[in-house]
C-alpha cells in the first residue's frame, strides 16, 4: 500500500496504471491458484508451440510428464500446443498446471489443461508468468523450440547462475539423434566459457537427456539428498534430507574449499518453510560460483546415507515403512 501510494504521488497517466493493475491482478490470481498445490513438487516443461503432433518430441513430452507424475511431479507448462500440449497431455488434468499469455495473435489453451479447473492461468504479461514459472518449479526441462523456448531458458540460467532462484535441476530434452542441444551447448557454453564470460563450472547448471526416463532419474537424483536450499545475505542454508556424518565434513571442505568465500562448511539443522527441522551444510560461498554450488548438492546426492530417499514432497517427512516379516 505504502508503495502504491508513492506511485499515487507521481503517476498520473492511464497508461502507468493500466500496467501496474494488470501487473498486480496477475500476481494475485497467480498466488490463489498455485496455494493448493504447494504440497506438491513441480516440474516445468519447456518447448516449442509449434511441434507437430508426428514429431517425435510430441511423444517424447508426453511420455516424460507421464513419467514425472509417477516420480511424483505435478507438470506446468505455458497451456499452448506442440511440446506444451504433449506435456499436459502425458500429465493428465489431476497433474497439470496451465500457465497461458495474451498474445497479439489468438493463442488458445491446449484442450487438456483448459478443462482442468483451477488449474490454468492467463497472464497479462510475460514479466509475471515467468516469475511464476521460477518461483512455483522444482525442476525445469527444456525442449527444443524457438526464441520463446530460448529465452525461458536463458532465463533460467540467468537467475539461477545470480543466485536469485535457489539451485534446481535444468535438463535439456531432446530425442535419441537429435543434436539439437548438444550444438547448443559446444556454441554457447563452451564459447562463452573459453571468452572468460561465464565460470567454466557454470557448465554444472544444466545436464541433458536423450528420453524421458533419463531425464526424470537426473531430476529425482538432485532430491535424493538435498530438499532445498535457503539463501541468506551472509551464506546459505542447504536443507538436507538425511544427516552427514562429522566424518565426512573434513572430505568436504577439502573439496569443495573453492566454494568458501570464508569459513567452513558447518552440520547444522534448521527449519524448511513448513517449519519442518531438518539435517543442514551451512556455508558462506563466493555467490559468483553458483556452478561449484550445484556441484557440491550433486556431491552430496552421491553419498551412501541410509536415510535419504528418492522424493520427498514439500512440507512433509518421509517415514520408512516397516519391512514386510
Amino acid at each position: 500500500m505504502v508503495s502504491l501510494l508513492e506511485v499515487a504521488r507521481r503517476e498520473r497517466e492511464l497508461s502507468e496504471w493500466r500496467l501496474i493493475s494488470g501487473a498486480l491482478a496477475d500476481i494475485s490470481d497467480a498466488l490463489e491458484v498455485f496455494q493448493p498445490h504447494r504440497s506438491v513438487r513441480k516440474i516445468s516443461v519447456f518447448g516449442s508451440a509449434r511441434t507437430r503432433l508426428d514429431d517425435p518430441c510430441y511423444a517424447l513430452a508426453r511420455d516424460l510428464a507421464a513419467l514425472a507424475v509417477e516420480a511424483g511431479f505435478d507438470v506446468m507448462t505455458g497451456a499452448g500446443g506442440g511440446v506444451m500440449e504433449g506435456a499436459n497431455r502425458g500429465a493428465g488434468c489431476d497433474h497439470s498446471i496451465g500457465l497461458n499469455v495474451d498474445l497479439p495473435f489468438e493463442q488458445h489453451p491446449n484442450p487438456y489443461v483448459s478443462g482442468c479447473g483451477g488449474r490454468l492461468l492467463f497472464f497479462r504479461y510475460f514479466f509475471t508468468r515467468k516469475l511464476f514459472f521460477l518461483r512455483e518449479s522444482d525442476a525445469v526441462v527444456v525442449m527444443p523450440g524457438g526464441f520463446g523456448t530460448l529465452d525461458e531458458l536463458f532465463e533460467c540460467l540467468t537467475l539461477i547462475q545470480t543466485g536469485r532462484t535457489p539451485p534446481i535441476p535444468l535438463v535439456l530434452l531432446a530425442p535419441p539423434g537429435d543434436d539439437f542441444w548438444t550444438v547448443w551447448r559446444q556454441n554457447v557454453h563452451q564459447e562463452l566459457a573459453k571468452r572468460g564470460l561465464i565460470s567454466p563450472e557454470d557448465v554444472a547448471l544444466v545436464m541433458e537427456a536423450s528420453c524421458a526416463s533419463e531425464a526424470v532419474a537426473l531430476i529425482s537424483r538432485f532430491y535424493r539428498v538435498f530438499h532445498s536450499a535457503q539463501p541468506g545475505e551472509d551464506r546459505i542454508e542447504l536443507l538436507l534430507k538425511a544427516p552427514v556424518p562429522p566424518s565426512l565434513l573434513p572430505d568436504l571442505n577439502d573439496q569443495f574449499h573453492d566454494l568458501l568465500d570464508n569459513g567452513a562448511i558447518q552440520a547444522g539443522e534448521a527449519c524448511d518453510d513448513n517449519g519442518i527441522l531438518r539435517p543442514s551444510l551451512r556455508l558462506r560461498f563466493d555467490k559468483r560460483r553458483v556452478g561449484r554450488l550445484v556441484q557440491l548438492i550433486d556431491h552430496l546426492n552421491a553419498l551412501d546415507l541410509a536415510d535419504a530417499t528418492p522424493l520427498e514432497q514439500p512440507g512433509c517427512r518421509f517415514t520408512p515403512q516397516a519391512s514386510p516379516a
